[in-house]
This record gives C-alpha cells, structure tokens and sequence, in this order.
C-alpha cells in the first residue's frame, strides 16, 4: 500500500515538475500589453518631441515603429531611424511584471557589443504607462562601454488611443519619440538579423 502511494505521489510530482507553471500577470501590465498588441502588424510615424537636436540622426530622418510580431508573452516592435534598421523593441511578460529590452544588431544581422540592455518594471504602472529601470545586466554593459552615466537610464512607454510614446531619461537627459497611432503606413521591411 504504502509502495502504491509512494509511486503516485512520484507520478504526480513529477506530472507537475514537466508542466510549466502558468506566468501570471497583473492587470495594468496586461491591459498595456494588450493596447501594444492591437496594433499587431502596424507600423506608425513618429518624431522628437524632447531632447533632440537639429544634427542627429533622430531628427534628421523618418521614424517608424513597427507593432510586428506579437505572442501572449512578447511583443517585437522595431524601430527604424530612417534606412537604420539595427534597433527593435523587445516588450515580454515575465511573471513578475514586463520587461523591455533593446536589441541592437549590424546590417549582417549579427549582435552589436551594445544590445540586450532594458529593465524591469518595478511596480504596478499604470495601464497607459510603464516605466523600465536599466537592469543589472545593463548597468555592467554601460560601465564596460565607457557610458557609466546610462546606469542611471530609466525608459518609459505610454500608450493612448492616438499616441505612443518611447521616452528615455535620467539626470540631465529626457529623450521622446512621438508615434501617431491614429494614422497606420506601409510596414518596413524587416529589421536586421530577422526575416519577414
């Protein structure tokens, strides 16, 4: 008998070891998430509302953020800076709240030394908006690469029936990207080292 219960308790611990546990989310990160998510397969002009200048790049070409492809738990947004397609947003539920990442790549698709960085939201935010401070992984980036000011980066995104907005910022920086969500373009082609 006592072989038999054994053999079950196994069975079942086992049964519950190979089935991954559900990612729970609360609302305000879901509702974001699903407003993001809407505009799967769109793409939208944006342009500098804060922090640019007249000679970079930012302000000198089209930017364009593509809502491209959409999971339960990721969202890929790639956002172009006129023909620089090196950048893509990378926005995934992960249990324990959204995390934003930057994956920054080389024509050849290959990983830039600078990619990766991001941060986690640290609290609830609001269903319109949420805020990502950089990340441990980030922090060492940003030393190794001689920016040690960027430890202090925290991105912002907000989402409105008609406008999106990227915002980054930190003491003495507040850089912000305008999208119109009320007015979908032809989508580009896809970013460097993915495939449409």
């Amino acid at each position: 008998m006592k072989k038999i219960i054994f053999t079950s308790l196994l069975l079942s611990s086992t049964s519950a070891l190979s089935s991954p546990a559900p990612l729970v989310s609360i609302d305000t990160h879901d509702q974001f998430f699903n407003a993001i998510s809407k505009h799967c397969g769109k793409a939208f002009l944006g342009k500098v509302t804060a922090g640019g200048s007249s000679d970079d790049s930012f302000s000198n070409n089209d930017l364009i953020m593509h809502v491209r492809r959409c999971t339960d738990t990721e969202l890929q947004v790639p956002f172009h800076v006129g023909k620089d397609a090196s950048r893509t947003w990378i926005i995934t539920k992960t249990g324990s709240g959204l995390s934003l990442k930057h994956d920054h790549r080389h024509e050849d698709g290959s990983n830039d030394t600078s990619t990766m960085y991001g941060g986690h939201t640290v609290d609830g935010g609001w269903a319109q908006a949420q805020s990502f401070p950089a990340d441990q992984y980030s922090k060492e980036l940003f030393i190794k690469s001689g920016i040690p000011q960027s430890t202090a980066n925290t991105w912002h995104m907000y989402i409105y029936p008609e406008k999106f907005t990227y915002r980054l910022t930190r003491e003495g920086r507040d850089f912000r990207v305008d999208f119109d969500l009320s007015k979908a373009i032809t989508p580009p082609a896809a970013p460097w080292g993915y495939k449409d």
